[in-house]
């Protein structure tokens, strides 16, 4: 299987991907990943129904995967001798839109996952000082991040980036005291001390 990261929203496959989704015979994919990549597929789309299965599909079978597969991406369903195209994140894409250094960012995920985990990394690299960025979960995004940081007594800044590379891409700054709110789901929370 070659897992091909598509980008985190229209016109962000790199020439790499390009080159293995045009060329292969079978792409499967979320709908959102098929609708990304469909310019170049020139073989079958087809929809990913069972993601616990990939493992069965073909040896050659393209599998895309939003952002970058090794960041809350498939990925994580790679196996031994399977390849990896990695493709731009929301984390390279925030950072250059909202102009902060990735060096020393602390990256938090709460994407699909139960983000219990996700609020104590946050609570953990607070102490430490560091800027974060976050992949919210539905009951832990900017309204919660600025009640943790307001109990704290900490001021910082607070970005909701929504539907990058889309024409109705927003980026909205905030405060602990007024958090940016999101609009859709395709977001990401970058706080910035």
């Amino acid at each position: 299987m070659i897992i091909v990261g598509v980008g985190v929203g229209p016109n962000m496959l790199t020439e790499e991907a390009i080159e293995v989704i045009s060329t292969a015979s079978e792409v499967y994919g979320s709908p959102r990943s098929l609708e990304l990549a469909a310019k170049y597929i020139a073989g079958e789309g087809k929809r990913i129904k069972d993601y616990k299965n990939l493992h069965k599909l073909p040896e050659d079978a393209v599998v895309l995967s939003t952002g970058d597969p090794m960041f809350s991406g498939l990925g994580k369903f790679a196996g031994e001798g399977d390849r990896i195209i990695p493709g731009i994140s929301s984390l390279q894409v925030a950072c250059a839109k909202t102009g902060v250094d990735m060096a020393g960012l602390a990256v938090i995920t709460a994407h699909g996952r139960d983000p219990t985990p996700a609020k104590k990394d946050f609570l953990e690299q607070i102490n430490l000082g560091k800027n974060i960025f976050l992949l919210p979960a539905d009951t832990f995004g900017s309204i919660e991040v600025a009640e943790i940081l307001k109990d704290r007594g900490i001021d910082a800044s607070i970005y909701v980036c929504e539907k990058f590379g889309y024409p109705d891409e927003r980026i909205t700054r905030g405060t602990v005291n007024n958090p940016p709110v999101a609009e859709t789901s395709l977001h990401c929370v970058v706080v910035v001390f």
